[in-house]
């Protein structure tokens, strides 16, 4: 995964979204931060794991793909905005855990990013995140064209008014 590429993109993308908006010279790490938890917890209800008293099924994987993509643009944005990118260690182990785990590693880790906002939180909290997409059977190849699609979908969106 060329995840320099993905951050350049998403940095182009929040440019134009701050220069539409005259935000160019406003803090948005909270909001940012806040939409990153509502994305989340977005994912959350389209995967249903963690709704065990119902029989309806989840969402299917595009769906639920398309919501985790959503969850990358604002974990990139709100790196971006401290100054940091992932960094990925090679040959990194995880542990095995339920959706559910994943999805509470997420929001702690999130939480601990914004009540300290340095690198190495940062880089947990992005671990965890990618941890979430393969739980959720994501390989890097379908996070990639996703977000590729999503990013241009943004854009559209920043020009009609969204």
């Amino acid at each position: 995964m060329d995840w320099n590429q993905l951050f350049e993109m998403q940095k182009e993308l929040d440019t134009y979204i701050e220069n539409n908006h005259d935000l160019s010279n406003v803090n948005l790490f909270q909001e940012k931060h806040l939409a990153l938890l509502v994305e989340l917890g977005e994912l959350a209800n389209e995967t249903r794991c963690f709704k065990f008293w119902s029989t309806k099924p989840r969402n299917s994987q595009q769906i639920i793909l398309e919501e985790y993509v959503d969850v990358l643009h604002f974990l990139m944005s709100i790196g971006i905005e401290k100054g940091y990118i992932y960094q990925e260690e090679k040959g990194e182990k995880t542990e095995p855990l339920t959706e559910s785990e994943c999805f509470y590693q997420v929001y702690a880790k999130a939480i601990a990013y914004r009540e300290d906002p340095i690198n190495e939180n940062y880089q947990q909290l992005f671990k965890w995140s990618l941890q979430l997409g393969n739980q959720l059977g994501f390989t890097d190849k379908d996070i990639q064209q996703a977000y590729l699609e999503k990013n241009q979908v943004n854009y559209q969106r920043q020009d009609q008014g969204y």
